[in-house]
C-alpha cells in the first residue's frame, strides 16, 4: 500500500506577488491563487484592516518552502 503524502502549508516562490503567502495558500487548497487573492481583498476591505493584520502574521508564521 502506498503511503500518503502529508501536505504541508509553506509560502510560493513561483506564485509570490509580495510575500508568496496566497500563493502557498492556493498550492494547498489547489486553486487559482487569484481566487484567494480576491477573496482577501473582499475580507480585507469588510474588516477595517484586520485582512492585513492576518496577512502579515501569516507572512511571519507560514516557512517558506
Amino acid at each position: 500500500m502506498a503511503k500518503k503524502q502529508e501536505k504541508k502549508l509553506y509560502r510560493s516562490k513561483k506564485e509570490r506577488m509580495i510575500g508568496g503567502v496566497f500563493g502557498g495558500i492556493a498550492e494547498y487548497v489547489e486553486t487559482d491563487p487569484t481566487l484567494i487573492r480576491l477573496l482577501w481583498v473582499f475580507i480585507a476591505l469588510f474588516s477595517m484592516g484586520a485582512g492585513l493584520l492576518a496577512y502579515l502574521i501569516a507572512w511571519i508564521i507560514i516557512p517558506e518552502k
